[in-house]
């Protein structure tokens, strides 16, 4: 009899044994049938699937900042009249381009007249008291006069070349060039028409004038720039501040031409943050020689960061779904799983892993969107 138990206890545990392994690899298959994440792939469809395992590669993260087209400060010039008047011609339209020294606008002035009549008076007042001073000098020489005659003629002369060069001057602030004072010295004639000229080549962006309109000389009336450069200026978050460098040469986008690319060099970067939005200012110098880049559009500024070693997929081996990205894992030779992970900015065709996979791990690159149809079939039909 304890013969017979001897040999029969070891059968009914081998039995036990055998029986609850069947059960826990039941469980487990039926937890695999549960997971709708996990896919078990025919053999037909094992042969569009490629798969590859997972490595690390260096990346170097790319950060997009909002940014805005501005003028060129140095390239701009706000014209407005050198003396009060009321506005009688203009000659320049909003948008049109115009050559440095062209006339943009005339104006009636009485306060230029009144000092082209001041001049003109004190150069009369000079030219009498140099012939008074030349007669005073052949009278001092013939005895006639005393030298204290001759000095007192001389110093009204004096006083009066002062007083013609202040008048020359004032004129000269009021716009008036040497050869216009030249022009109004030989024909001794005063007029109170004043010329708004162009100081720059360039296009006129803005125009805050009316016929009749009364001026003064603090009155921006045109403003003029040259657009053949534009800068892209952007807010840099402070953490990223380190990266951008004057003088480095840096990249750019414009969604308003179709994401078009461009170049330019940093030419300026604030020294101080902003407190209410912790940014730092930069400016980048753009090329613009067939005037399509134009002040107010919207841009986006590329600042390229350190490099990383992450943990790289292809783009091709990602499927997104609910604005969520996901990989399948490959789990044994037919099964495989939808993951989610989480994925920094793309570039040469890759993405670096920031979350959900691991290097080493196998997953699906071409084919994954066939594997997905085949995962969503089947929960469809439950």
């Amino acid at each position: 009899m304890n013969s017979l138990k001897r040999y029969l206890f070891p059968a009914m545990l081998a039995v036990a044994l055998l029986s609850a392994c069947q059960k826990k690899q039941e469980t487990q298959t039926a937890a695999v049938a549960a997971d709708p994440s996990i896919i078990k792939a025919s053999d037909n469809l094992l042969k569009r699937l490629t798969v590859h395992v997972v490595g690390k590669g260096e990346m170097t993260e790319t950060l997009r900042v909002p940014a805005r087209i501005d003028v060129d400060e140095q390239r701009v010039a706000r014209i407005g009249a050198a003396v009060t008047g009321r506005l009688t011609e203009i000659h320049a339209e909003l948008g049109q381009r115009v050559r440095r020294g062209e006339l943009l606008a005339i104006l009636h002035s009485a306060e230029l007249s009144s000092a082209q009549l001041s001049y003109l008076k004190a150069l009369s007042q000079e030219g009498l008291l140099m012939s008074a001073v030349s007669r005073a000098k052949l009278l001092f020489e013939s005895d006639v006069i005393s030298a204290a005659e001759l000095q007192k003629r001389e110093s009204e002369l004096l006083q009066a070349q002062a007083e013609r060069q202040t008048a020359h001057d004032q004129l000269t602030v009021l716009g008036m060039t040497e050869n216009d004072l030249n022009e109004l010295a030989q024909t001794r004639s005063a007029h109170s028409l004043s010329s708004v000229i162009a100081t720059l080549d360039g296009a006129v962006i803005e125009r805050k004038v009316t016929p009749g309109q009364v001026v003064q000389p603090a009155d921006a009336l045109f403003t003029i720039a040259d657009l053949s450069h534009v800068w892209l200026v952007a807010e840099i978050p402070e953490q990223q501040a380190a990266q951008v460098k004057v003088g480095e040469e840096a990249h750019a986008e414009i969604p308003a031409l179709a994401s078009q690319a461009i170049k330019g060099k940093l030419i300026f970067v604030s020294d101080t943050v902003k407190s209410d939005t912790r940014t730092v200012t930069a400016r980048m110098d753009v090329a613009n020689p067939d005037g399509q880049i134009k002040p107010g559009m919207l841009a986006s500024m590329l600042i390229r960061g350190a490099a990383h070693n992450r943990v790289m997929v292809p783009t091709i081996a990602v499927v997104r779904e609910n604005d969520r990205d996901y990989v399948f894992v490959q789990l044994d030779e037919h099964r495989f799983q939808l993951r989610p992970v989480k994925l920094g900015q793309e570039g040469m065709g890759y993405a670096p892993v920031l979350e959900g996979l691991s290097g080493g791990e196998m997953i699906v690159t071409e084919g994954a969107f066939h594997l997905n149809n085949e995962r969503r079939r089947k929960e469809l039909e439950g």
